[in-house]
């Protein structure tokens, strides 16, 4: 059973954990920290065994458990990150001690990179968790367990403490996560709903882009899963082809993978529109003469990002159990794009 503090953890040793790897016993007893963080602290001459009136300190994560003897862990301070706290105003749509849910806006990065060293999400997060933050694998930072692509807005989750970052991680890993996405793609995909299954790798010919390929094509590709639902249709493409020219659709993800959405849009021929990396068009070809369809094409032609928006997390919340499930509300981009594709 865990009893103490952080920057204190202590475990007791029963009879039945006698014999157990010191790593494995110390991450089953001591939630808050993962293994890996644990073996860390071992090796860094952290651990200490009391037996009585002796106290030893453990160095070796292989070492044996011994029964009746009590294991403290000491945490040190956590090492600040070079990172640079900036007073980014944040949208919070849930927040307790372990973590954060935000609502990210188009043009923020989550983390910092060659382009956009500053003004990132992470930026954002360590000067709004000054203070609460427990350090994450002993770097005083929050944790970001997944991400959206700069462009694309909604909600995404931030561990504050390490049993959070440690627990959305596996809840990510085995998918146990319900993401929903809006977004709205070129024409319509045929059928109205259904599931779209490829392996997904860097495109051979752009190293910016992903692909989508078949398990012939790349059997090395991770396997992604994306299942869509169309919510409505916008205009036709003419008089003689009334084939809707754009699409509102939810997209689920079963996977993860990078731009998956997007790739997968792209794969069956319904790229999101504005999307600068797999769409070859941007704006939509819409023909008519009245006010409705001239305001429809300046719209589309001034969306300038991929129309697509995080809308909905939910999960079980790692530590206290409770079921956890926040919306985002449209941005006002998307609003008005899908408003004016609806007039036509």
């Amino acid at each position: 059973m865990y009893t103490g503090f952080m920057k204190d953890l202590c475990a007791e040793a029963k009879s039945e954990h006698a014999g157990l790897r010191l790593d494995r016993f110390l991450a089953d007893e001591i939630a808050e920290l993962s293994r890996s963080r644990i073996k860390a602290l071992i090796e860094a001459g952290a651990v200490r065994l009391q037996l009585k009136d002796e106290v030893t300190i453990i160095g070796e994560v292989r070492s044996p458990v011994i029964a009746g003897a009590v294991y403290r862990v000491e945490l040190p301070e956590p090492i600040s990150t070079e990172l640079i706290p900036e007073n980014i105003p944040l949208s919070v749509l849930y927040e307790d001690e372990h973590l954060l849910l935000v609502d990210k806006p188009a043009g923020m990065a989550v983390h910092p990179a060659p382009g956009h060293p500053s003004g990132t999400l992470v930026n954002a997060l360590l000067h709004y968790c000054r203070g609460q933050l427990s350090g994450i694998g002993g770097v005083e930072r929050p944790g970001i367990v997944h991400r959206i692509d700069k462009d694309t807005t909604g909600v995404l989750a931030v561990a504050k403490s390490e049993q959070a970052h440690t627990g959305l991680s596996e809840l990510f890993a085995l998918h146990d996560i319900d993401r929903a996405y809006l977004a709205v793609s070129r024409g319509a995909p045929r059928p109205r709903s259904g599931t779209i299954e490829t392996k997904i790798a860097r495109s051979r010919h752009d190293r910016k882009k992903m692909a989508a390929f078949s398990d012939m094509e790349h059997p090395d590709g991770r396997t992604a899963i994306t299942h869509y639902k169309v919510h409505e249709t916008y205009g036709a493409m003419s008089r003689k082809e009334p084939v809707p020219v754009a699409a509102l659709i939810e997209c689920r993800l079963e996977t993860g993978r990078t731009h998956q959405i997007r790739v997968h849009m792209a794969h069956i021929g319904n790229p999101l529109l504005g999307d600068p990396l797999y769409s070859r068009q941007q704006g939509l070809k819409i023909e008519g003469k009245s006010p409705e369809h001239d305001a429809a094409r300046a719209v589309c032609r001034g969306f300038k990002r991929q129309a697509l928006h995080a809308y909905r997390l939910g999960f079980v919340h790692p530590v206290s159990g409770k079921n956890i499930l926040v919306e985002s509300p449209l941005p006002d981009d998307f609003v008005a794009l899908t408003a004016a594709l609806a007039a036509i």
